[in-house]
């Protein structure tokens, strides 16, 4: 399974279709799931409301700036490899003020789409899309380049 842990709720009619159009493709590869949460106050109590969703054998995998970057095969790679030996793959996209050090703390992959900042909601879809990606690159099938 993949769980994408977000902050703050899409209101943007376009990016909610997005959101859920890739959703609904890799739905066909493998079951994901899309947990958004409210916004909070500071990092610390983001944190706690995300760690409310993480279980003790979950892949963790942050959205952070200063993570790794990789390209969309490297992407691919990790996410076979990952499933590999764990069940669960959890994404977590912090908010526009990032993530607490104790979520940071449990990620075992801190992962840098780009040092460019993106908007939340279209992040999703960007994240998303990598993500089907990744899953036609894994079972050798066509995908626009």
């Amino acid at each position: 399974m993949i769980k994408i842990i977000c902050l703050g709720k899409l209101k943007e009619k376009y990016l909610v279709e997005l959101v859920n159009d890739y959703l609904k493709r890799i739905n066909k590869y493998h079951k994901i799931e899309l947990i958004e949460l409210k916004d909070e106050e500071n990092l610390e109590s983001e944190a706690k409301n995300i760690s409310k969703y993480l279980k003790p054998h979950d892949y963790i995998i942050t959205l952070e700036i200063e993570g790794k970057k990789l390209d969309s095969l490297e992407f691919a790679s990790l996410i076979s490899n990952t499933f590999i030996t764990n069940s669960t793959i959890t994404f977590i996209i912090g908010s526009s003020t990032g993530l607490g050090a104790s979520i940071k703390n449990r990620s075992n992959y801190h992962l840098s789409f780009s040092s460019l900042t993106f908007p939340h909601g279209l992040f999703r879809g960007i994240l998303l899309e990598q993500i089907y990606r990744a899953f036609k690159i894994n079972n050798h099938e066509m995908y626009h380049k």
